[in-house]
């Protein structure tokens, strides 16, 4: 039976409808917001044999066919994921893999489509709205929802709900948020250097409206007349009592080691000695007939319960206070050739940065759903094997890395100079060497440095840093700079980047099934503290962006010229432009708007291409003596071009002074002279005089001497 249900969010009509399409799996819902829709289905599946996860899958994809679109290239057929598909699967997954029980390992995959998109309203946060509302109306799922989300932007300084993309061009802010009735479960969000108690402002704004939406959720559930969910949890394990009894001590000894590769192998120890305990001789089972697989969950369990103490006492695992930074250690400039680098170092974080400046021409295009647009700065996130110790084959970037590179790229962006005032197309690299927690906050920290080392005039610096938590209950500790084990075993990982004035970048995973206003505040506030000490530490590396570029890096300039003479300076079959860059050995592109950009290695020959391209689209202006070249000679006076494709004629009677029998008296075809412009009339014909320019010039020098 279908069942709609809808209501008005952000001035537009949100609708859920489920019982039309997809019958077959366990729930499927279609959102349509405006006249964007999405499709989504939940299904499960027996469990694997032996896991010991929750193997959830996400996934979201984008048919251009839904704007009315045909796919770029030779292949009229979408192929492998976008980087925006991927970064909407993972803004899917995050909300909703923490409200399933503890012990469900049923396989569960989701599965979003954009049907259609009105190219206004963004699909990514109806995917998620999708992905709570079908999993809610399958009865075979014990998914402890409904949750909601939306987009939160900041126009003329006031909160807009689910914003427009044209709003989105002149907002401040560009943040979503999704979250129960009750709390808040995770934040993606970008922002102009916006203050702290702002920030919370748009975060709780933002949450009052999740709520009405997870009240039309309740809603569809009613009238679909889903059954309430029982999850028989498996039985306990009974080999957690023991190592939690005995076992305990002997971990949190081993938890204080110095060191995370020292502290893994003293915890390891630990483990190796009980398991010979329990398991003499290299038995199957224990004596009781518990597993292998039993023993490795419960001494996980122990060492869960170690770190969650250890956090609440207010002692971590390398000795540090709650509100304490690692050691920070910043170099600019450690490599040669490449326009820029630098090597960040946080604790045992470590990420090295090089930045590569390029022209128009290496843009990058990006086409999908929306209009293709052209990306002038990249920032890729690479994480090899190595940086954790361990050996891997190398395939291409997965989800994480393209999250992570994501996540570091738009914190940076938005104290990038202009285009018109840093004309330059910008890529970085960051290259974790090291990782033991936040190498997405130290690749914010790195590429800030190395933007700088290469000469970009940032607007302000920009540093991250991930704020942990550990809860119990009510009480709760937040932990600044988290380590691995913090990561692994605690209940948060918010990543907040920014500069002195305020916040760039913000990222909330939780493993809990929401925080509220007070945690939020208090992450904030710990957050600040942190960005502006790995500030100071950056600014005693390098104090401004250098003045200059990296002598290998492409010079460029960019000119506006009036649009009406992009013909004039292409010339015929692009003659004049081609001729240009030929005898300057420079490179000019030139778009629709008029902005020239003019790029080459040597400077002389960039500097001679601007005078051209100012000379042939500079407006003829009375009064102004020019240096013109003779093109034909008449007998009532000579052409002159003085400017390239624009002749002027200085009539017999101006050539000079008296009487002038014949114009080839003074001057013949090919000769270079000195001409004043006076008139140019109705008709844009130019009139010029020689004696007028002599005048003027034989005037100058006297005042000059």
């Amino acid at each position: 039976m279908k069942v709609t249900v809808e209501r008005e969010v952000g001035g537009r009509k949100l609708s859920l409808t489920t019982g039309e399409m997809a019958k077959q799996a366990a729930g499927a819902v279609v959102v349509q917001y405006g006249e964007s829709v999405v499709f989504v289905a939940a299904q499960d599946g027996p469990p694997r044999p032996g896991i010991d996860f929750f193997p959830l899958t996400v996934d979201y994809r984008e048919r251009v066919a839904a704007s009315g679109k045909f796919p770029g290239g030779f292949l009229k057929r979408e192929g492998r994921p976008t980087l925006k598909e991927v970064l909407t699967a993972r803004l899917t997954d995050r909300p909703i893999r923490p409200l399933f029980p503890e012990g469900y390992f049923q396989e569960v995959q989701v599965m979003s489509n954009v049907l259609a998109c009105d190219v206004e309203n963004d699909p990514d946060v109806l995917s998620i709205i999708g992905a709570s509302a079908a999993l809610s109306v399958a009865a075979g799922i014990p998914f402890q929802g409904p949750l909601s989300a939306v987009r939160v932007g900041l126009v003329d300084g006031d909160f807009v709900l689910m914003p427009t993309q044209a709003q989105l061009a002149t907002s401040a802010l560009d943040l979503v948020v999704a979250g129960t009735n009750d709390s808040i479960l995770m934040i993606e969000g970008f922002a102009d250097q916006l203050p702290e108690d702002q920030m919370l402002e748009a975060l709780m704004f933002g949450h009052r409206a999740i709520q009405q939406i997870c009240e039309l959720q309740s809603e569809l559930i009613r009238k679909v007349g889903t059954p309430a969910k029982h999850w028989q949890a498996p039985a306990p394990n009974p080999l957690i009592d023991l190592l939690k009894r005995e076992a305990y001590p002997q971990v949190k000894e081993a938890k204080a080691v110095v060191g995370k590769q020292d502290r893994a192998a003293a915890v390891s120890a630990v483990k190796a000695a009980w398991k010979e305990r329990l398991f003499p001789n290299g038995a199957a089972t224990t004596a009781d007939g518990c597993t292998m697989a039993q023993f490795d969950h419960a001494m996980g369990e122990v060492v869960y319960r170690v770190v969650r103490d250890l956090a609440l006492e207010g002692r971590r695992p390398d000795g540090r206070s709650c509100h304490e930074l690692r050691d920070v250690n910043c170099v600019a400039g450690v490599l040669p050739r490449v326009h820029g680098s630098a090597l960040f170092t946080r604790g045992e974080t470590q990420s090295l940065v090089t930045v590569t400046l390029g022209t128009v021409r290496d843009e990058q295009k990006v086409d999908g759903l929306f209009p293709e647009i052209s990306k002038r700065f990249m920032l890729d996130y690479y994480f090899p094997p190595y940086s954790v110790g361990e050996c891997k084959p190398i395939r291409g970037p997965g989800r994480r890395e393209l999250g992570h590179g994501a996540l570091a790229e738009r914190s940076v962006e938005r104290v990038l100079p202009a285009a018109d005032k840093f004309p330059y197309t910008i890529r970085v690299i960051s290259d974790i060497l090291e990782s033991n927690g936040s190498s997405s906050m130290a690749s914010v920290c790195g590429a800030t440095l190395g933007l700088m080392d290469a000469g970009v005039p940032i607007r302000q610096p920009v540093a991250g840093i991930s704020i942990g938590l550990v809860k119990e209950g009510d009480k709760f500790v937040l932990l600044t700079d988290i380590i691995g084990d913090e990561d692994h075993y605690g209940d948060m990982d918010f990543k907040i980047a920014g500069t002195g004035k305020g916040i760039t970048g913000i990222q909330l995973d939780l493993k809990i099934a929401g925080i509220n206003e007070e945690i939020i505040r208090g992450t904030l506030e710990q957050a600040k503290e942190a960005r502006l000490n790995l500030l100071r530490s950056m600014l005693s590396a390098i104090q401004r962006p250098r003045k200059e570029i990296s002598p290998y890096a492409p010079r460029l300039v960019r000119r506006q010229i009036d649009p009406s003479k992009i013909g004039l300076l292409i010339g015929p079959g692009g003659k004049t432009i081609r001729a240009i860059q030929e005898e300057t050995k420079t490179t000019l592109d030139v778009d629709d708007s008029g902005w020239v950009t003019i790029s080459g290695f040597d400077a002389a020959g960039v500097d001679d291409a601007v005078a051209r391209v100012e000379a042939l689209t500079e407006e003829i202006k009375v009064g102004k003596i020019y240096n013109g070249t003779v093109s034909s000679v008449k007998d009532f006076g000579a052409f002159i071009e003085i400017v390239p494709g624009k002749d002027g004629l200085c009539h017999i009677s101006e050539l000079a002074d008296g009487y002038v029998k014949s114009v080839s008296e003074i001057c013949k075809e090919g000769d270079k002279v000195q001409v004043k412009v006076i008139a140019v009339d109705d008709q844009n014909r130019v009139k010029l005089s020689r004696k007028a320019a002599l005048a003027e010039l034989a005037e100058a020098g006297e005042a000059g001497t």
